[in-house]
């Protein structure tokens, strides 16, 4: 049974935690590693190098989101295929553990979980806008 006195705070503390990783994230390729270093690692790919961009620009904008609380399943979903991209296109060939050359797929793998769980149980304590659960009680 769910504790409805410290759910919310449990999902306030995912929901933050989670948009403070895509903000690290994201500052390790603006100021580390560099939007257009990024973008050429992109094309190493085989991806489209404007690709780097978009990614950079969804997880500032994803990880504002969730720490204010903002759509927070919506951007959680939205967030998901993102994760799982990285996953398909740089960690999955390096095998399951993190440690692994070239990192493995179970932080990222943690990551999606974490991501699912954040829209299943929604918003939490102090969400600026509030999103409806679509499962009808």
């Amino acid at each position: 049974m769910t504790d409805s006195r410290t759910a919310p705070w449990g999902a306030l503390i995912l929901r933050v935690s989670l948009g403070i990783l895509f903000l690290a994230h994201a500052g390790l390729k603006y100021f580390v590693f560099t939007p257009a270093g990024v973008a050429s690692f992109f094309g190493s790919l085989g991806l489209p190098p404007w690709l780097a961009y978009v990614v950079l620009a969804v997880e500032i904008l994803g990880g504002v989101a969730l720490i204010l609380g903002v759509w927070t399943r919506a951007v959680a979903v939205a967030l998901t295929p993102l994760i799982l991209g990285t996953i398909v296109t740089v960690h999955g060939a390096a095998g399951f553990f993190f440690t692994n050359t070239g990192g493995g797929w179970e932080y990222p793998a943690l990551w999606a979980v974490a991501l699912i769980v954040q829209a299943l149980i929604g918003d939490g304590a102090y969400a600026l806008a509030r999103t409806p659960c679509p499962v009808k009680r």
